[in-house]
């Protein structure tokens, strides 16, 4: 009897070690499925991002709008017959003259 009481005390302490300590344990397992939710976070972060990029170019294939939007914005084009202002950042004046 005190035979199978040891062996069944040495599984339960085998088991326990394999539970805390051994391959695939619960702290490691809690780790994967912290990494896993932030990864999820990250691929929805860039399933967005791939969502507005995909508009853009639907945007930009189907009209000339979008083009010349861009154009403008980013290339500072300017149409035929247009005036073009640039502000240049300086101090502000508020309507009686004194400054800001």
């Amino acid at each position: 009897m005190k035979r199978l009481l040891f062996v069944l005390v040495a599984l339960l302490g085998l088991l326990q070690y394999q539970l805390w300590l051994g391959v695939n344990s619960l702290p490691e397992s809690f780790h994967l499925r912290e990494q896993i939710s932030m990864q999820q976070v990250s691929n929805a972060k860039l399933v967005a991002r791939n969502q507005v990029l995909r508009e853009e170019i639907i945007d930009l294939r189907s009209g000339t709008e979008a083009l010349e939007e861009r154009a403008r914005n980013e290339l500072g084009m300017v149409k035929k017959d247009e005036t073009f202002f640039r502000v240049v950042g300086g101090q502000r004046q508020s309507l009686n003259g004194s400054s800001q």
